[in-house]
């Protein structure tokens, strides 16, 4: 997979302590409302995806799917993750415009 901003900015946030990870945190941060951005895995399972999904909306927190379990711990220097969650409000902005531009290209 070519380097892209997305990646680097998810590393330097991760670096920066501004990143959790695995579902059970990533929804803690949602729940008490100090995710700027949650990131799903495209492979992630349907009820993962739905979780996140429905409590994002709730909360009124950004979602975008991207890249694989595999590929976000890799990101992540870890072990296979499903979800991450970004803590800083500036990172989050940041990551969820070079996705989204990102997704534009490819179609």
């Amino acid at each position: 997979m070519k380097a892209n901003k997305a990646v680097s900015m998810i590393g330097l946030a991760m670096r920066a302590g501004k990143v959790v990870s695995g579902e059970f945190a990533a929804e803690k941060a949602v729940k008490t409302k100090k995710a700027s951005l949650v990131i799903v895995a495209t492979d992630a399972s349907d009820n993962t995806k739905k979780l996140f999904t429905n409590g994002c909306q709730y909360y009124h927190i950004p979602l975008v799917f991207y890249s694989t379990k595999k590929e976000l711990g890799r990101i992540l220097g870890k072990d296979i993750r499903a979800s991450i969650a970004i803590l800083d409000h500036g990172f989050g902005e940041q990551i969820q415009k070079h996705i989204e531009a990102q997704n534009q290209m490819e179609v």
